[in-house]
């Protein structure tokens, strides 16, 4: 039996919705349409969101990128990254995607750009 990854999906929400909660939700609908391939073959599949969704509830947050959002929003991502095993990096202009594959780089965790490539793997 393959060992269990635990996966950070990462790919754009913000980025290119001009902030339209309609577009982000969008965004956010992609990332999670490739989580569940990945539960199926025996991951464990994070999206940043999952986690800072409810905190920016929580605490508060009016808008995306007010003081509160980013607080939480890029913080709370690379907090997981610590905690797993490998990023995948879906398709789409994303900055702060790339500086969650940047910082997992830099921790030596493996970035996938494919769902095949982790499926196959």
């Amino acid at each position: 039996m393959k060992k269990s990854l635990t996966i950070l999906i990462a790919g754009p929400y913000r980025s290119g919705t001009n902030d339209d909660p309609i577009l982000m939700a969008q965004n956010l609908q992609r990332m999670e349409e490739v989580a569940l391939p990945l539960f199926r073959a025996g991951h464990i599949p994070i999206i940043g969101e999952w986690f800072a969704l409810p905190l920016l509830k929580q605490a508060g947050c009016k808008y995306a990128g007010d003081e509160i959002y980013e607080e939480i929003s890029y913080p709370i991502a690379r907090r997981l990254i610590t905690r797993c095993d490998a990023i995948f990096r879906i398709e789409g202009a994303s900055k702060g995607a790339d500086g969650d594959v940047k910082f997992a780089e830099d921790m030596g965790l493996k970035v996938y750009y494919s769902l095949e490539e982790i499926l196959n793997a």
